[in-house]
């Protein structure tokens, strides 16, 4: 009765506070746009931004049941998405319930309500609300239905399948990557992690378990992972929509061999030969909602999930740890008469006004500080750098360049290189590359013989030139570091530069270490337009791969190098 009861007090507040909300959407309400003009708008409820939990609670559903549609528990992992629970079925259960039991008799009508699986909670907030129905509204959250269902099952498979010590090692030995979290001690002991480390663990699940997880298993893992990363598009098609149905329907066709295989397990870490997980129905109401309302990433928890920490718990951690309400509201009064009188300072003297760069006030801290995905410094435009270069004369700058881009991709390395005279020969036993002249007598051929538009066809095969063809010259120079800058896919907004490490063969190390890319080796082809069918490569980058710039110095530098094959081929 206590659940029941906090039930009811929610939507009674929340009757209270939305009427404003619920006259303008039945009468309408003047209000004025961006360029000042006043228009004549309605406001019924197009998202609300919720978990799981409490998106059953705001449709008055009882447990073990779907918020948006009609399917109950064992019907979670059906293929296809069941019948819309709208407002007016709801409210039509409402008035049945009402007919056999009053709803001042709480427990009566409680039984009552369980008999249609509602909550039985009979004055439902949106009742009144035009337009406003829960199967609409109750919009897809990224961060718990993808994410945090990521970490409570996806997961979850992932350890059963390979065992928590194969996967923690597995993790381990990834190469450490600029930009990215590195689990130096796995990931089977993490608890109570955020969104951002389920992001960070689901860029290299599938690459940790291929190959020692059963086929079929990898299969299922990696459709829901392309399911999350399509879904994540600022900008969806039809054709998007397709793919995003395919990938669903996949996993669907490939899940029966997580229960065979024993990894799907409850609490106690035994199987269970089930699929009642209610984020698995939920993902079905996706492609359906986005020609509703929009691309799903616009409707996340990130920002309301992140002032728990603005507002409890830094605040909590400046007090005795005894009495934690008065104190947290102390503070935070604190802060916004801080705030109040920075403001009042600087409509007084603008030099004391908001700090431009961040949106704060001198000396405040912005959410840079408190958000680590988040780059505080400026990011160094390496496109523009590049065609700078290349417009400049060559009297006026440094040759070789060692900034150029190509496509979408822009390449910079440091001015002076990690070893600066080193023999091809000596390259080949020190760094073990059997076929690193035959490779760069192909390059210098090709380069020679082709257009500037052309792309060097990188990748294997057997090499056209003998491993002791003569080269025009002997020394080379070697980079063990390179920066690599791209563009957004939907905004085309200029990203971070990324650097991809390579270390010398060592130790155990007998290959050395590296990053790894992915090359695009036809330029008719663009990604992700084209998909991966053939179209990208999967190039490790060592040592080899390094030697590329290098052959800048080989060409005549009174002509210009022909950069953008070199940043093609690179």
């Amino acid at each position: 009765m206590k659940g029941v009861l906090e039930d009811h007090l929610i939507h009674q507040c929340l009757d209270i506070v939305l009427e404003p909300l619920k006259r303008a959407a039945q009468v309408g309400v003047m209000l004025s746009n961006p360029l000042g003009h006043n228009r004549y708008c309605f406001t019924p409820i197009a998202s609300y931004i919720i978990d799981t939990p409490e998106a059953t609670m705001l449709a008055i559903i009882g447990g073990k049941t779907s918020p948006v549609t009609m399917a109950m528990y064992k019907q979670f992992g059906d293929p296809f998405q069941h019948e819309p629970r709208t407002s007016s079925t709801t409210l039509a259960q409402l008035v049945a319930v009402a007919s056999k039991a009053d709803p001042s008799n709480l427990k009566a009508y409680f039984c009552e309500a369980q008999k249609f699986h509602l909550n039985s909670v009979h004055i439902p907030f949106w009742r009144n609300i035009p337009m406003s129905c829960p199967s609409r509204f109750l919009t897809p959250e990224m961060l718990h239905y993808f994410h945090k269902e990521f970490w409570d099952h996806d997961c979850k498979w992932c350890i059963n399948a390979l065992g928590p010590e194969k996967i923690d090692f597995r993790f381990l030995v990834l190469q450490p990557v600029t930009g990215f979290h590195h689990f130096k001690e796995g990931i089977s002991l993490l608890k109570q992690v955020t969104g951002q480390t389920h992001q960070d663990v689901q860029r290299s699940i599938i690459r940790v378990i291929a190959g020692s997880a059963p086929c079929n298993v990898v299969i299922a893992v990696c459709a829901l992972m392309d399911f999350r990363y399509r879904v994540q598009a600022y900008h969806i098609t039809e054709k998007d929509l397709e793919l995003i149905s395919s990938a669903l329907h996949e996993f669907h066709s490939h899940k029966h061999s997580i229960l065979d295989a024993g990894l799907h397990c409850g609490t106690a870490n035994k199987p269970i030969n089930n699929w009642y997980i209610p984020k698995l129905e939920l993902m079905q109401s996706v492609v359906p909602s986005i020609p509703r309302v929009g691309v799903t990433i616009q409707w996340s928890a990130d920002i309301t999930e992140h002032a728990h920490i603005d507002q409890i718990k830094d605040p909590a951690r400046g007090s005795n740890n005894h009495n934690y309400d008065p104190q947290i509201c102390r503070q935070l009064d604190h802060l916004e008469k801080c705030r109040g009188f920075k403001l009042a300072m600087s409509l007084k003297d603008p030099e004391l006004g908001l700090d431009t760069s961040t949106g704060a006030m001198d000396g405040e801290p912005g959410d840079e500080e408190n958000d680590p995905s988040v780059i505080s410094r400026c990011v160094t435009d390496y496109f523009a750098c590049s065609l700078r270069l290349a417009s400049s004369t060559p009297d006026t700058v440094p040759l070789p360049r060692r900034t150029f881009s190509a496509s979408c991709i822009a390449f910079n390395l440091a001015y002076d290189p990690h070893i600066r005279h080193i023999s091809v020969d000596n390259a080949t036993k020190q760094f073990g590359l059997l076929d690193l002249r035959a490779a760069l007598a192909n390059f210098l051929s090709y380069e020679r013989s082709h257009s500037v538009d052309s792309v060097h066809p990188i990748g294997g095969g057997p090499r056209k030139a003998a491993e002791n063809t003569e080269l025009p010259f002997e020394d080379i120079q070697v980079w063990f570091k390179l920066c690599l800058q791209t563009t957004e896919i939907h905004t085309h907004s200029i990203l971070p530069a990324q650097t991809l490490l390579a270390s010398l063969p060592e130790g155990d190390w007998k290959y050395g270490r590296y990053d790894s890319v992915v090359v695009n080796v036809d330029g008719t082809k663009i990604w992700p337009a084209s998909g991966l069918q053939g179209l990208l490569s999967i190039i490790l980058f060592c040592i080899s791969t390094i030697f590329i710039p290098c052959l800048i110095r080989t060409l005549d530098c009174t002509t210009p190098p022909h950069y953008a094959a070199l940043g093609q081929a690179a």
